[in-house]
């Protein structure tokens, strides 16, 4: 019976990048000996225990074979018989698929460290083909790792499409698919080198497989925009750079959502009004419902990416709005009782905004002037209108009067009437 440390462990601490979980696979031990030894089973699927002082995860090696499509298609075998090599070959990239014993010795049969050193992402073996979530885990260590110069290898990129066009990614489920999105979603891109979301998309659109399970998005891929306003011109070029954008800010994962999600529209604009896309936002909504209902994305998250499709032309004009527009756009957005809310809105507006070839750090005065609005429409409570005698649903529409004066008399001078 000997541990060994694998995985993510690892290939972290040969990057010299801070280690924040290790996982432990066993070899020659049956389950009934880890019990004896005071672990603890919580493995559902295949022997999975917990050491009895560290917590940390001790798996069983094992084996696998398919039986079946997508990811739950799979037979596993375990027992003091499987080598530490034939559980390694069944991991999904080399630099996944090393280990160090308890001594400290690298064990690397499949050339991890080789593929570290020169930066790529390489599927282990053929086996990478049976299970659709590895497209979704490469997309996702290309992005975590794109700062660092990874790529993923061409001969793993092919395999990928292939896996695509043989079907195995539409047995792919709706909350893995969220889940591994999610993830991608929320590194953290502060710093010169910063975290690039944009890259998970990129590799899932490249191999295919963003048509499948994010058709709403790819189709943006190829719809041009007016060069004057979007020098980058492909809608989905502008999308992806608005994610960057947002994880730049390092705001938080319903912004990048919402970034993510905001110009779903554009890829239903009739095709004789190309480039330009008015009503974008209209047609964008019920595309945004569906890409949420389908992939099972959270309530908080959907109910932002909606907001912000349905007001962020409004919110890039916001100086041209007369009063009532500018106070309507206001309680849309939550801005007397939704602090939190009303402030994401503005983030993901500003990652639009910015999210242009040329553009990337460019002022966006639209958020202090919202912010502004709310406060002048705010100073006005329904306390006061009730103490002068209004009740019921008087309250609300004497509020929203009083409120409309307070934005007419507080706007900016020069501020356009428009809308």
């Amino acid at each position: 019976m000997k541990a060994y440390l694998v995985g993510g462990a690892v290939r972290d601490a040969l990057l010299g990048l801070p280690v924040r979980e290790q996982d432990w696979v066993v070899v020659g031990a049956e389950p009934e000996d880890m019990v004896a030894a005071g672990y603890r089973p919580v493995g559902k699927d295949f022997p999975v225990f917990l050491h009895p002082q560290s917590k940390e995860e001790y798996a069983l090696a094992r084996t696998e074979r398919k039986s079946g499509r997508g990811y739950h298609g799979f037979t596993f075998h375990t027992g003091a018989g499987v080598t530490l090599q034939e559980d390694l070959i069944r991991r999904d990239l080399t630099v996944n698929a090393m280990a160090r014993d308890q001594d400290g010795v690298l064990v690397d049969p499949y050339g991890g460290q080789r593929d570290l050193q020169a930066r790529v992402l390489r599927h282990v073996s053929p086996a990478f083909a049976e299970d659709p979530v590895r497209i979704l885990r490469v997309a996702r260590f290309a992005a975590r790792f794109a700062p660092l110069g990874f790529t993923v290898a061409d001969e793993t990129m092919d395999l990928m499409r292939q896996m695509v066009h043989n079907g195995e990614a539409d047995h792919l489920v709706s909350e893995r698919v969220w889940k591994e999105t999610e993830r991608a979603l929320s590194g953290d891109g502060r710093g010169e080198s910063g975290y690039r979301p944009s890259v998970y998309f990129q590799v899932l659109h490249g191999c295919g497989a963003l048509q499948r399970v994010m058709p709403e998005l790819a189709a943006q891929s190829g719809v041009p925009q007016r060069a004057e306003y979007h020098p980058e011109v492909d809608t989905l070029v502008h999308t992806l750079m608005a994610v960057d954008v947002a994880a730049r800010q390092d705001f938080p994962l319903q912004v990048r959502v919402a970034a993510l999600l905001h110009d779903l529209g554009k890829a239903a604009t009739p095709r004789q009004e190309w480039p330009s896309h008015r009503m974008h936002d209209a047609r964008g909504l019920p595309l945004v419902e569906q890409f949420c209902a389908r992939l099972r994305v959270p309530n908080a998250q959907r109910d932002l990416a909606l907001a912000v499709t349905r007001d962020h032309l409004l919110v890039h004009r916001v100086a041209e709005l007369r009063p009532g527009t500018l106070l309507e756009l206001l309680e849309r957005l939550g801005a007397f009782k939704r602090g939190e809310f009303f402030e994401q809105a503005l983030d993901a507006c500003l990652c639009d905004a910015r999210g242009r070839l040329g553009y990337e750090n460019s002022d966006y005065p639209s958020v202090a002037y919202l912010r502004a609005a709310r406060d002048a429409a705010a100073a006005i409570q329904a306390e006061a209108v009730v103490k002068d005698g209004f009740a019921g649903v008087a309250v609300g529409e004497e509020l929203r009067r009083r409120r409309t004066q307070s934005l007419q008399a507080w706007r900016p001078h020069g501020a356009e009437q428009g809308a």
